[in-house]
């Protein structure tokens, strides 16, 4: 019984020993060198494309358990709903946050600052400037500044910061002298006064001096790519190049309809549309039910061709719009792309046709240059002047057209606008091509 009690001992004591030994290869985040930091670029305009990568690069984050997540952001702006989407996803990362504002966080930048937990800048760093305007630099309408004042407050009072220098940055008509920013004037906070007004945490020279002041200086530090196609997704959906690509492809297959089989308009049209689907695709923008839906609609236009009747037509250009607007959240964005994208359709085939159409032979397949003239034996009517005097008599009346013999000839003729009944003299007074004008003959004359 004894021995058994001693085997049990040193198998327990042997287990015991072996859990110690593998304690310190379990993973643990006690020192400093196990941390992890992730970074997170937030570069170029906020769009829909950024919204994807940042979208990614916090749940990777999340997943490798990470201890901090860095933004490294410098950014002009961008788009509304895109900064309200990218904010949420701050806001709601399981991983403490950080804002480092390394050159620039403007307009939408600053919002998305605003989100982190802690703010940090370059000495040179500037936040602010966050007014909301419509695509042509102007001012916003109420009811969009409205939203985006509120959007702004929200944001600072989501980790405790005074809202009335957020609200500032977006509406000029706030006075705050204090930051250089009288009435009339957008504030935009330098790395000291976003430090006095509590809008900032710290000034530190680079990425590695913030890490060093966070108590990260020996983590292992992970740093989020943008892959080749989020990029092309980043460039594909840019509110500039949409209208571009949307005017090429209509312009493309316009001119397509107008030449026969396939040649290069139409190949260049289906591209550039591709191109903005597969970019709204990336984005996270549009499914594969958009690209279904434009697809059909493009057969229902091509089957238009066939059968006559327009409704095919009609609703093939109904599916083919609807996919544009399913491929966006921006709907009155896409509907001023979708009207650029028409006149400048309208305006380059005018061009085409009238001032370039005799020029360039690759219209040859779609201008018809030969003519019918009279130099190559065409006569398109023949001149009958030598008619001009002749005498004869109506066949039939003239109201105020009909016939008359003239030298035993029958004649379609007209009167001078007046009636002249059948059985009546008449004489030719002018012959204009096939036109032949009579005139009554009078029995005074």
């Amino acid at each position: 019984m004894m021995k058994k009690v001693l085997r049990i001992s040193y198998v327990s004591a042997f287990v015991l020993a072996l859990i110690l030994s593998a304690l310190p290869l379990l993973p643990t985040h006690t020192s400093s060198a196990e941390k992890l930091v992730h970074v997170i670029p937030v570069n170029g305009t906020v769009e829909k494309g950024l919204l994807s990568f940042i979208n990614r690069s916090i749940q990777t984050a999340e997943d490798d358990g990470a201890d901090l997540i860095v933004f490294d952001i410098h950014t002009p702006g961008g788009l509304v709903d895109a900064a309200t989407e990218i904010a949420n996803k701050f806001e709601g990362a399981s991983v403490p946050t950080v804002a480092f504002v390394n050159s620039q966080a403007l307009s939408a930048g600053a919002y998305l600052a605003l989100y982190a937990d802690q703010i940090y800048m370059t000495p040179n760093a500037s936040m602010g400037a966050a007014a909301v305007i419509t695509g042509d630099g102007s001012a916003a309408e109420d009811k969009a500044q409205s939203f985006w004042l509120r959007e702004m407050q929200n944001a600072a009072e989501s980790n405790g910061r005074d809202p009335k220098y957020a609200i500032g940055m977006a509406d000029k008509d706030v006075d705050l002298p204090d930051v250089g920013a009288p009435k009339g004037d957008l504030v935009t906070l330098g790395a000291s006064s976003a430090l006095e007004v509590g809008y900032s945490e710290g000034t530190v020279a680079n990425l590695e001096a913030l890490l060093s002041e966070l108590g990260y200086e020996d983590a292992e530090v992970v740093t989020s790519e943008v892959t080749f196609a989020e990029n092309v997704a980043r460039f594909l959906t840019n509110p500039v190049v949409v209208p571009i690509l949307l005017s090429i492809g209509s312009l493309g297959l316009v001119l397509e309809l107008y030449s026969p089989g396939f040649g290069i308009p139409g190949a260049m049209g289906i591209s550039a549309l591709l191109l903005f689907f597969y970019g709204h695709l990336v984005a996270g923008l549009a499914g594969m039910e958009t690209i279904i839906l434009f697809v059909v609609g493009v057969v229902l236009i091509v089957l238009e061709l066939f059968v006559p009747g327009g409704i095919l037509g009609i609703l093939g250009l109904g599916a083919v719009v609807t996919s544009f607007f399913l491929a966006t959240d921006d709907i009155a964005g896409m509907g001023l792309s979708l009207l650029i994208a028409m006149l400048v359709t309208i305006i380059a085939m005018v061009l085409l046709f009238t001032v370039f159409g005799k020029k360039i032979r690759l219209f040859d397949r779609i201008v018809l240059r030969d003519s019918t003239n009279t130099e190559q034996g065409y006569v398109s009517n023949v001149s009958r002047i030598e008619l001009v005097g002749q005498e004869g008599v109506t066949m039939t009346p003239l109201r105020p057209a009909g016939t008359a013999v003239i030298n035993e000839e029958r004649i379609d003729v007209v009167t001078e606008g007046n009636f002249i009944g059948a059985n009546k003299k008449v004489r030719i007074v002018k012959a204009e091509g096939s036109r032949i004008v009579v005139r009554e003959i009078h029995s005074v004359e």
